[in-house]
């Protein structure tokens, strides 16, 4: 059941200009403008103003889209280009906890297929949709950058890592449990306590 090859697409053609000046909450766009000043060319700033107009808004809207072009002078199109090239970004909403499964060639060779197999059957649910109660969704994603812990996923915005169907189960009914806080935020520029005892790295 893997290896289901979506892509995400977007027709910016059709879409309609939000009218009027997007806003922010104030500590988004004071967070904003800390980030700007970090950068020789404003322009590349865009991939962090991203997150924030998720952190913002649950996902990346034509909305948060508009804040970021306004923010950095740069077109819509060119914003719209960036979160549709990176998964980390949302397109359409996700659960409370989103996984996403590494399913390139190292962890593909360690099991990954296994994994995606395993969150089918948990979770009753195909890569991409959420969960009837809106705690869980899945997706399969290209390499997140942690071959040497293979096979992993990424759960918001935490690493689990060395991952086996016994112990992603494990982890899952903790998570459902204790419901930890899974996410980095870049308005506040810290990432969340997570799931206590687990490490946020597995890398010997």
């Amino acid at each position: 059941m893997t290896g289901s090859g979506e892509v995400f697409h977007i027709n910016t053609r059709k879409i309609s200009p939000v009218r009027g000046p997007v806003a922010m909450s104030p500590a988004a766009e004071k967070r904003a403008q800390q980030i700007i000043a970090q950068y020789p060319q404003s322009r590349s700033a865009v991939m962090p103003l991203l997150y924030i107009a998720q952190e913002e808004r649950g996902l990346i809207t034509q909305e948060g889209v508009e804040w970021v072009s306004a923010k950095l002078s740069i077109p819509p199109v060119q914003v719209w280009e960036v979160a549709t090239f990176y998964t980390m970004y949302y397109k359409k909403p996700v659960g409370t906890y989103h996984v996403q499964v590494c399913r390139t060639l190292p962890c593909a060779l360690r099991g990954a297929k296994k994994i995606s197999e395993f969150l089918h059957a948990k979770l009753g649910l195909m890569p991409g949709e959420v969960s009837a109660d809106g705690l869980w969704s899945f997706e399969e994603v290209e390499c997140l950058g942690s071959c040497g812990t293979a096979p992993m996923c990424q759960i918001n915005d935490v690493f689990f890592e060395n991952l086996s169907e016994e112990k992603l189960g494990k982890l899952l009914e903790r998570i459902a449990k204790e419901r930890p806080d899974l996410r980095l935020s870049t308005v506040r520029d810290e990432l969340g306590a997570g799931l206590a005892g687990a490490p946020k790295s597995e890398i010997i």
